[in-house]
């Protein structure tokens, strides 16, 4: 019986060669064509900072090259100097050239990192539109939980999970936090990453200039529902963002402490779902870790350490205890803690290699009842 030989390597690299340009044709490189003004601005910078170092690495590569071939041991007509040591000109192009390449960069890298501050408010909506003096951001509230997104809408008294509305050409301010580990919120196409962490606030602001649907993601390893931690991104006008909130405020759960905590635990690929914004300062509580009933809020805590009179009274948050610092107490009386942070034992499957029990980060229950339900689909 006559074996099939197997085609040439030859003929498999021309194949794949002449495949690639089909494969790659539905490829989008979002973060180079954005549809947000701030990840524009990050995708020039990307250019201008390979250009400029493009004028090192190509003449180098260049004159590699050139030299390799002419001084080849071959080349019998080759200039062969074997006293020379040194050329001034030579020397002020090595060290001027690239003097100016780093000064350029520098000088490049200082403008933008105070421009694309993510902190810092716009100045503009788009490339020659700059931002109205009167214009009030849109602000949203972003929480990373294990393994999905809260977003909290205050002004329009909303909540989703996984799914994020903007209207185009709107300033968009995100306050930004986390309920256990540190993760990363990522939409290529509106602005560069953004961490998020527990008992901490960061912020970024940003605008959508073209409606669409877009992706966004975790970008920072948080556990074994990570590859899940996706959410859609979908950019209206005015007017279809005004249809979405009302359509959003007919949701038939109700985002209340209960709900929240409900929510907070560990399920992974959850679908997107809607709530009606319903408990006041939720994200407040969030970064204060005092979700629950009867923890205190870190920041009664650090005010009442600091000898604060009335720490409690002016955080205008509930409290679990009216207790003293821990400042203020001897070692003796701190005893344990009920923080989520405070010394545990083994973690289950330390000793077994393989074991299921090391697969995450943070232990994953079954899929929360109010998300199982899929309390509202997600817009089509």
């Amino acid at each position: 019986m006559r074996t099939p030989s197997l085609p040439p390597a030859r003929s498999l690299r021309t194949a794949a060669a002449l495949a690639a340009p089909a494969l790659l044709g539905g490829c989008d490189w979002v973060v180079m064509n954005p549809a947000g003004d701030v990840a524009r601005q990050q995708a020039n910078l990307i250019l201008w900072s390979t250009g400029l170092m493009l004028l090192i690495i190509v003449p180098v590569i260049v004159l590699t090259v050139l030299f390799a071939w002419k001084y080849r041991a071959t080349n019998e007509d080759a200039e062969h100097r074997p006293d020379w040591d040194h050329s001034t000109g030579l020397e002020l192009v090595i060290w001027s050239a690239p003097l100016l390449i780093v000064i350029a960069l520098g000088a490049l890298t200082w403008i933008s990192t105070h421009a694309l501050d993510p902190y810092r408010p716009l100045s503009r909506i788009a490339s020659g539109k700059p931002l109205a003096k009167n214009d009030r951001p849109l602000e949203i509230q972003v929480v990373s939980l294990d393994w999905k997104w809260l977003f909290i809408y205050p002004e329009q008294g909303v909540a989703t999970v996984n799914e994020l509305v903007l209207p185009v050409n709107r300033q968009v301010r995100f306050r930004l936090t986390s309920s256990s580990v540190m993760n990363t919120f990522y939409v290529p196409t509106l602005a560069g990453m953004i961490y998020t962490m527990p008992g901490m606030e960061t912020r970024l602001h940003a605008v959508l200039n073209r409606p669409g649907r877009f992706k966004g993601l975790s970008a920072n390893y948080s556990g074994a529902g990570f590859s899940g931690m996706h959410f859609t991104v979908d950019g209206m006008d005015d007017a279809g963002f005004a249809k979405w909130v009302s359509e959003a405020r007919t949701a038939k759960q109700r985002l209340d402490l209960p709900t929240y905590v409900t929510l907070e635990k560990p399920s992974e690929n959850v679908p997107a779902a809607r709530f009606v914004a319903a408990a006041p300062q939720l994200f407040d509580r969030v970064i204060g870790m005092c979700t629950k009933p009867g923890e205190t809020c870190m920041q009664a805590t650090m005010m009442k350490d600091a000898g604060h009179p009335n720490a409690a009274a002016e955080t205008g948050k509930p409290r679990g205890s009216d207790g003293e610092g821990a400042l203020q107490k001897q070692p003796e009386e701190k005893g344990s803690s009920p923080h989520r942070n405070a010394p545990r034992e083994s973690a289950p499957g330390t000793s077994k290699p393989g074991s299921e029990a090391n697969r995450s980060m943070t232990s994953a229950d079954p899929l929360p009842a109010i998300l199982a339900r899929s309390v509202a689909p997600a817009r089509s």
